[in-house]
């Protein structure tokens, strides 16, 4: 009953906290980066309550397959649940732990991309390269993560 009651109450405040900023930023993906995304997708979609990994129709098995893979080695397995997606993307050669780089990343997404980025910069984030759709950036403590913008 308290655990319910708190996170009404944070729901509360966040909503209110962000509905007076000009600017914001809107969660729109968890990202693992990882060397077995559909092993470790069905690992959190049993872990993770109402998750399940999203089915793949006709249409996704054939584009697959013009890539050769399967749904057994597709490279970007995603897990989904009624408001957030988990995506597990595999990137080829890293070795995460024994490099000491971090195997997730949060994306993002803004009204205006330039202005939440330079918004971003000056809380302590740090610029590592600009794409045509995103911008990649690092937090404080070194953690990778992707704004998008809107359109």
């Amino acid at each position: 009953m308290r655990g319910v009651a708190a996170g009404a109450l944070l729901g509360l405040r966040r909503k209110t906290r962000c509905e007076s900023r000009t600017l914001a930023s809107k969660l729109i993906g968890i990202v693992f980066e990882c060397e077995h995304p559909t092993a470790l997708a069905r690992f959190w979609a049993s872990v993770l309550d109402g998750y399940a990994v999203r089915d793949y129709d006709t249409a996704e098995i054939a584009r697959l397959a013009a890539l050769g893979h399967t749904p057994e080695s597709d490279p970007t397995v995603l897990v989904d649940d009624p408001g957030q997606s988990l995506c597990f993307q595999r990137v080829p050669g890293r070795r995460f732990a024994a490099a000491g780089l971090y195997r997730l990343h949060l994306d993002v997404r803004a009204a205006d991309r330039r202005a939440e980025v330079t918004r971003l910069v000056a809380l302590g984030a740090s610029i590592l390269r600009e794409a045509v759709d995103y911008t990649v950036l690092r937090d404080i403590e070194g953690n990778t993560f992707c704004v998008f913008g809107d359109g």
